[in-house]
This record gives C-alpha cells, structure tokens and sequence, in this order.
C-alpha cells in the first residue's frame, strides 16, 4: 500500500481506505446508542459479521477480513509481523461512478435496471432468515416513539405544530395498520434484511445492480418487515422525485409473485414511506448537533427540515381509484398503463396489474416464456381475470390506486372490473385504445423480451370478433406515444379519475 496513492472516506462509524484495486473498512472505536465498537474484539466481530451478511450477495465486492499489525518498529502492516492492533474488511474497489445514484445522475440508468433491481431485492428477501412472531406492529411502533422523541427535541427547528401533527398522524396510521403489521410478521414477512437499502448501498456492475453495506451492527434494526426494508428504496427515489423509477421498483417487486401478501401490505406503505423519511430527518438532525462549520449546520438543517417535510407528504393518502385499460393486441396498453402509474394514487403511484404477467404467474413460469394455446382457452382466461380483479380489488382496500392493462374483449370482463371498483368504494375509469391492423401487427413483431405472447395470428384472430358495447373512453393510439397519453390524460380528467400529478 505504500508505493499506492490511498484516498479516505470517513463516515460516522467507519474508514475506509482506497488503494488500487482494494478498499480497506476500518471501523472507528465508537460508540453510539445503537452501536458500539469501543473494543477491539467487538470491531473484529463487527468486521466478520459484515463480511457474513453481504459476501453471499455481493461477492464481486467482498473477499475477506484482515489483520492489520504493528511491527516493533512501528511499521503497520496488512497480515504482516507484529501485534494484530486493528481489523478490516478487505474489499474489491469499484468506481464512484457506479453508484447508482451516480449512475441516475448521468442520466444511465434505463428502466430494465430499476426493474433487475427489484429481482434483485425480491432474492434478497427470499434467501433472508424470517422471524415468525407477532411482533410486527410493535417493531414499527418502537420506531415511531424514537422519532417522536428526536423531533421532540428539536422543535426549533421541525417546528412544534409541525412535529404534533407528525407524532398525531403516525399514531393513528400505525393503529389502522396494526392488525396487518402483526399479521404479516406471523406468516413470516418480517425477515433479516438489508436495512440500510439507498441509491448509495447499490452498485451496478457489469450492467447488473448488486446490493452491498447492509446493516451489520444490530440486529433488531436490521429485522423488518420486507416492504419496510423495500420502502427506504421508494423513500429515496421518492424524495430524489424519481416517482417513475420508484414506481417501476415497487410493481416489479409486487409483479414478481402470485402471493397477495404484499398487494394487500400496501395498506402499511405511506407509513413505512413516513418512517424512513423521518429516520432521515433524525439522522440529519444528529449530523447538525456534531457540524463543526456553519456550511455544515447549515445543510445538515436543510436535509432535516426537507426529510421532515416529506415524511407528513408521505402520511397524506389520495383517495384509491381503478383505471382499465383494454384493447387489442398491440395497441400499447402495457407502455400507456406503465407511464400513467406514477400519477395516480398516493406515493409512489398505482400498482399496474397486466394480465400477461398474471399468466405467467398462474403457469409459473419466467415473464419472457412463451406459452402455448392451451395457455389461452376460455377456462385459463377467467381464472386470469379473476386473479386480476381480486388482486385490484385487495388493493383498492389496501388504499392503493391500480391500473389493470389486458384485452377486456368481453363485456363480462369489463363489468367485473366496474363492480370491483364499486365494491371498493372506488371511482372508475376504463380506456380502450384503438389502432389500426398495420399498426398493432407492426408493435407485436418487433416486441422483444416482453411477457406478451401476442403476434401477428393473434392480432387477426382478435380483429375478427369485436368487442361490443363499449362504454369507456375510446382512445385513438394510432399515433405517437405523446399524442396517445394526451388523448388518455384529457379522458381521463374529463371522467372519473384524479391524477395526483397533471
């Protein structure tokens, strides 16, 4: 190391030294009220457990934990002579630059990544130990106390009013959730997670995203509910008003299973959004006490009001609402219902439920498999469309607005998806694109990598039976992607849904 020029990160707990191809994570003999690493042997036991808990996800990144040793003469050294006066983990460096809030910020990161990302998070919590108890509303309560207590502290600057609407509106948020928090903790979804999961704990390597410096040093932290640990992810894009982005990672992860857990865990979702942003907030506030500058308080005062701010925006639910998009193949429902879904409903935008993935899900198979015809007999398609309705149906009680994209070629179809609505308690709307023949067979053709198996037959087979009695808005998708949100957008306001953002 010491022919190599070494930079150094410091961070409140650890030191990271770079140097070539390697990083060195030396951690700061500190202790903190939720951590401590005064001694030797707890730095040492920190170091392994890190390497534990992220190797098996990250192991491009994480090699292993080494001596750092004091010769006589002083000299310190890596695994070298002498008394063993320090640990770290050894890691293989990587480029700032593949940060994935680098990575947003150059304008690199296109919707297949955030979509791998959620694949990736979805792995994650399936290979992660669960905790089967019902201690889920409790956990999420003790956050809350702890948050309160902190704004507490600083009303000169969260402001008194402003933290008493906070403590008022998690109180009640968390007593409407109580029961499904304890719930899904029962049936095993509180699991040891990441933790600590923003767009700086993500890097994108060789094109793929991978997950690394989950939380090491408390369990109990670290123990959460998979949509709590889902939600600092939101929470961040969110806050970086990258709804889309966000939006794609949640449908994505909720799209990779045919358990309706999660779909109806939605309801927690502005509280968990809350939680995190305030944890932020909190963070800050911590970070403001110890500035040594006045450009230090200073922005360590504006990320705390800012995070603050964002975590009451997160407690403001939009009233739920379910739009239908039907149509033939080909006319662009999946890429109209994916563009509308971050603008309507509360953060961070509507759930899209498409039934090509819904098949698939209902043969198990991977998204991009082609199914044959016996995928698509009468009987196969009402058993989509019920799973679709009941899933939409699940949500809108969740309080979650849904887009639901598929054929709806028999007016069955449609007045099921009306009546869900009306059940709800919700306002409906329903599009129904159109396009001409040349247009739909030339989009079905050129798909690649889609869950739809549609082609040109289908689209043909499709054409010779109409669908009758349509009663939603017909919408001219002939044209370009613009003119066909426009035409969607006009619809839309002039009906029954409201989008949370024009």
């Amino acid at each position: 190391m010491n022919s190599l020029h070494i930079d150094v990160i410091e961070t409140h707990a650890a030191l990271i030294f770079l140097a070539g191809k390697s990083a060195y994570k030396i951690k700061k003999a500190v202790i903190y009220p939720y951590l401590d690493f005064s001694a030797l042997d707890k730095r040492k036991a920190a170091c392994d457990r890190e390497l534990e808990i992220n190797q098996p996800h990250a192991p491009q990144i994480y090699l292993d934990v080494v001596p750092i040793c004091q010769a006589h003469s002083g000299k310190l050294t890596i695994g070298g002579p002498g008394d063993v006066v320090e640990w770290a983990i050894h890691m293989n460096r990587f480029s700032d630059d593949a940060l994935l809030a680098r990575v947003i910020e150059d304008g690199r990161a296109e919707t297949p990544l955030f979509m791998t990302l959620a694949d990736e998070i979805t792995r994650y919590h399936d290979k992660a130990a669960r905790i089967v108890d019902a201690t889920g509303a409790e956990r999420i309560s003790a956050i809350i106390a702890e948050l309160c207590d902190a704004f507490g502290s600083a009303n000169n600057i969260i402001g008194t009013r402003q933290h008493a609407c906070f403590s008022t509106e998690m109180d009640r948020q968390l007593e409407g959730v109580r029961h499904r928090l304890d719930e899904r903790s029962q049936r095993g979804y509180v699991r040891r997670c990441h933790g600590d999961l923003h767009l700086h704990n993500i890097v994108v390597l060789d094109g793929k995203p991978v997950l690394f410096d989950a939380i090491e040093f408390d369990e109990e932290i670290a123990t959460i509910d998979v949509l709590y640990d889902l939600a600092f992810l939101i929470m961040d894009l969110e806050v970086h008003h990258l709804r889309r982005e966000a939006n794609i990672v949640l449908n994505h992860y909720i799209a990779n299973s045919a358990d309706v857990t999660n779909i109806a865990g939605l309801q927690a979702l502005p509280l968990f959004l809350a939680c995190r942003a305030g944890i932020r907030a909190m963070v800050a506030l911590t970070r403001l006490g110890q500035a040594k500058s006045e450009a230090a308080r200073a922005l360590a005062r504006k990320e705390a009001t800012d995070y603050f701010a964002s975590a009451l925006q997160f407690l403001e639910r939009q009233r739920p609402q379910l739009i239908c998009i039907g149509g033939l193949s080909g006319t662009g429902k999946t890429t109209v219902a994916r563009l509308l879904a971050p603008q309507f409903g509360s953060a961070p935008g509507a759930l899209h439920l498409r039934s090509d993935v819904e098949r698939k899900l209902l043969f198990g198979v991977p998204e991009t498999q082609h199914l044959d015809a016996s995928a698509y007999t009468g009987e196969v398609n009402e058993k989509v469309y019920g799973n679709l309705m009941h899933k939409a149906k699940l949500a809108l009680l969740a309080g979650s607005s849904v887009i639901v994209d598929a054929v709806f070629l028999d007016e069955a179809e449609r007045d099921h998806a009306q009546a869900v609505a009306r059940d709800a308690g919700a306002p409906f709307d329903g599009l129904w694109l159109e396009a001409s023949e040349g247009s739909m067979i030339e989009r079905v053709t050129d798909r690649t990598g889609d869950a739809s198996d549609a082609d040109a037959a289908v689209v043909r087979k499709q054409l010779k039976r109409p669908a009758d009695n349509i009663n939603w808005h017909r919408i001219n998708a002939d044209g370009t992607l613009d003119q066909t949100l426009s035409n969607c957008s006009v619809a839309l306001i002039q009906g029954n849904a409201k989008p949370f953002r024009t």
